[in-house]
């Protein structure tokens, strides 16, 4: 037990850190040579970030872990909408103009209920995944104007670093990912296993291992700024996820879900929790230090959905 809890944390380490180091090398890389902001925004970093969601789903699907799949995604959303953010807002208050809130949160809202909707009766198919990519393929063209994409970059991205500084940094951060991803997901069903709890459970706790990117960047960000982060830096993963994450999986095999009562209660939740934040966002035109708590209080509630 103890053995498969240590590898399960190391792969979770290595998940993380490696996605982290090789996504912010590779934007580096990418300015270096002239690459737009906008693509880097749009491709390396919004995408980028979700990494570990990704590898997950992949992992997951792989080895029949759906529940794990789809527990990581709703944990990870749910812990970037409430716990992510109320983080950042406590560094530096987030200010939003109400247009971009309508824009990023509608975009997030709709990401949500596709994946919703394609959970409805316990299984997404590869057909359900493929549509779900090029889903969010669409998103991506309507959301990011030709600023919004340079907005995420400038806010990520230090400087340009040659390619012998930063390839080193991208391979061995694509090791990390690989390694950490199957370490998490087979010792995460072990220890489902053991302990005799599900692996929804698991999923969903390893989701709030997986958001420490989005808080990463977008706490580097807020502490950077002057007046906050953009909308689109800190709800970017939240339309990637759960449609292009969670479709990766369904290419590589069918998602299944056993616990679907949990999964439909913890997804309610997540949406609701969403809605709220976004309304916060809305009426205050960002949120505050007095708002980030009321983020942070709405997080605790959705472990009793598990």
């Amino acid at each position: 037990m103890l053995v498969e809890l240590a590898l399960f944390v190391v792969g979770l380490v290595a998940l993380v850190v490696g996605s982290d180091r090789a996504v912010t090398a590779a934007a580096e890389v990418a300015r270096f040579y002239g690459v737009s902001s906008f693509f880097v925004g749009v491709t390396l970093i919004s995408v980028g970030t979700s990494i570990p969601e990704m590898v997950t789903s992949v992992y997951g699907a792989w080895y029949g872990a759906g529940d794990i799949v789809v527990g990581n995604i709703v944990g990870s959303e749910t812990a970037q909408i409430t716990l992510a953010i109320g983080i950042v807002a406590l560094v530096s208050p987030i200010v939003a103009e109400r247009r971009n809130v309508m824009i990023y949160g509608g975009a997030m809202t709709l990401a949500m209920v596709v994946m919703l909707l394609t959970l409805d009766d316990g299984v997404i198919q590869r057909s359900e995944g493929l549509l779900m990519m090029l889903a969010y393929v669409n998103f991506v063209y309507t959301l990011y104007t030709n600023e919004g994409g340079s907005e995420v970059a400038q806010e990520v991205v230090e400087e340009a670093e040659p390619p012998e500084r930063a390839l080193p940094w991208i391979v061995g951060g694509l090791v990390l990912v690989v390694v950490g991803g199957q370490l998490l997901v087979t010792n995460g069903i072990a220890i489902a296993r053991l302990l005799g709890v599900s692996e929804f459970l698991v999923g969903v706790l390893t989701g709030l291992g997986t958001t420490t990117p989005e808080i990463f960047v977008a706490g580097l960000a807020a502490h950077r700024g002057v007046s906050g982060i953009s909308v689109g830096a800190i709800l970017g993963s939240n339309i990637t996820d759960p449609v292009f994450s969670l479709g990766v999986g369904a290419l590589v095999a069918d998602v299944v879900v056993t616990d679907l009562a949990s999964v439909r209660a913890a997804a309610a939740y997540m949406l609701v929790v969403s809605l709220v934040v976004l309304g916060l966002f809305y009426w205050r035109r960002g949120i505050g230090r007095r708002a980030a708590l009321v983020c942070l209080a709405l997080y605790l509630p959705s472990f009793l959905f598990v």
